[in-house]
């Protein structure tokens, strides 16, 4: 079986001569979900961000469903993006326009620039935005600016957006951050269940180690850009987790 995500020696160094991944691997089958777990500054974003381009790995191979995404540029790295939703910390909304509208937005690269700018999107389009947006707990609130939302209520609106991409894999970058503890608990519960219904798979940035050993079957521990532990949770004590984090950061981590 092909995998669905192959990274093999990813290195990123950036201009100043720091170095955020430092020659990691990490395969991901198909409706896989991994947590990346680390201290602040392990390399968990920049991973992130290297698979689908925002960052330039510096060498090493990325393939998404057996493709190389290395050499893709133009039509064809924008092709390749549609089979990823990122879903993002900050959530990324466009706090002056609707639910709904922010939705359709993850919709961009398929419907073209002007339709979109002119919010002509096709019925189809528009049906499975209100059935996503009915699957995550949003079922009325298609009108509502962004701005008016809470931050649980943000964060299902951009798990609504990546999801109308139709991809194949979800990125996910710290979910939880700044959720209360109640509200980062439903957002993974809610990612986990989707992934599981759509047979997608995801990789998770997230900082929280109980929510990672909760609802995600494999971990992953990066330290200064590299892989230090890869296994299930059941495998992750504190031996584990005192390599990861070194003992300053760990009682922070395990919240």
């Amino acid at each position: 079986m092909t995998p669905l995500l192959e990274i093999r020696g990813l290195h990123k160094r950036y201009p100043t001569g720091d170095v955020a991944l430092n020659g990691v691997d990490l395969v991901l089958q198909p409706s896989e979900v991994v947590a990346l777990i680390g201290p602040s500054g392990a390399g968990k974003s920049t991973l992130i961000r290297c698979v689908n381009r925002l960052v330039e790995p510096t060498g090493g191979t990325i393939a998404l469903q057996g493709t190389d995404l290395g050499p893709l540029r133009g039509r064809q790295l924008r092709g390749a993006r549609r089979r990823m939703g990122m879903i993002f910390q900050e959530h990324a909304l466009v706090d002056r326009l609707t639910v709904m509208e922010n939705v359709l937005s993850g919709r961009l690269a398929s419907v073209g620039f002007w339709p979109a700018l002119l919010r002509r999107f096709p019925d189809t389009d528009v049906q499975r935005a209100f059935e996503l947006l009915d699957r995550v707990g949003l079922t009325g609130m298609e009108n509502k600016r962004a701005d008016a939302l809470s931050g649980g209520q943000r964060q299902r609106v951009g798990i609504a957006r990546a999801l109308i991409q139709d991809p194949a894999l979800l990125l996910v970058d710290e979910p939880t951050a700044s959720l209360d503890p109640k509200t980062g608990r439903q957002i993974m519960q809610l990612i986990t269940e989707l992934c599981g219904e759509g047979g997608l798979g995801a990789v998770v940035n997230i900082h929280d180690v109980q929510l990672a050993r909760q609802f995600c079957p494999r971990i992953v521990g990066l330290r200064d850009g590299r892989v230090v532990f890869e296994g299930p949770p059941d495998a992750l004590g504190e031996p584990e987790l005192t390599h990861v984090y070194g003992a300053s950061e760990l009682a922070e981590a395990q919240g």
